[in-house]
């Protein structure tokens, strides 16, 4: 019922688009932990090739639009399609944009709580990392969207529950800290939250699109 009958690049720039969301992701991860273990030359090289990537998946992203409407190909799916790529690319532009807040502001990130920035980072990540494979499915296999969504469901709400006890302990188990550095790691708990909670804005947008499509 869906395919790319006319053109095979659309498939090929589609990938290559899930590709650049699934590598930004990762590369904000790798990019947190290694200013947390002050890893600069590593930490650099992350902000670097992230602000390439973003410059790269807009060009594919452009192609695969113009592709669309120049192939007039699949014109009743093609505002899901373009919605769908426009919440991803969100995923892009805030792992940049987060990841350059650490490089900006340089948040004191207290050696105890190393580790558990580590964690929240990772489950959060996690949720971005599952919603690739359910929007593949949109277009192999949209009865299996659901069944994979369930997973950026589970990690964003880790992410939740997780991002409190931290929050918790900065404010109740830290007298260390100053009320002011307690604000500033909030913060940076908060953007390492947003990344799961854009996922979750797009298991939400596949769940509509794939009902459509079954339907």
């Amino acid at each position: 019922m869906f395919r790319f009958q006319k053109s095979n690049k659309s498939i090929e720039l589609i990938d290559s688009f899930f590709n650049c969301v699934d590598q930004s992701v990762l590369l904000f991860k790798e990019g947190v932990k290694n200013y947390l273990y002050k890893n600069a030359e590593n930490f650099n090289n992350n902000l670097q090739s992230l602000a390439n990537l973003e410059t790269e998946s807009d060009l594919i992203r452009r192609k695969i639009e113009n592709t669309l409407y120049t192939q007039s190909l699949m014109p009743q799916l093609r505002g899901d399609i373009l919605r769908l790529l426009e919440e991803l690319d969100n995923l892009i532009d805030l792992s940049k944009k987060n990841l350059f807040q650490f490089d900006v502001e340089t948040p004191l990130i207290p050696q105890e709580l190393v580790q558990d920035f580590v964690k929240l980072t990772q489950i959060s990540v996690s949720a971005a990392e599952s919603v690739i494979p359910a929007a593949k499915s949109y277009f192999n296999e949209p009865a299996s969207v659901n069944e994979k969504i369930h997973r950026v469901y589970f990690f964003e709400k880790e992410t939740d529950v997780f991002a409190d006890v931290l929050r918790r302990k900065i404010f109740r188990e830290m007298p260390g800290l100053k009320l002011s550095e307690k604000f500033h790691l909030r913060y940076f708990t908060l953007h390492i939250e947003n990344i799961s909670d854009t996922a979750e804005k797009v298991a939400d947008l596949l769940t509509i699109m794939a009902i459509k499509r079954i339907v």
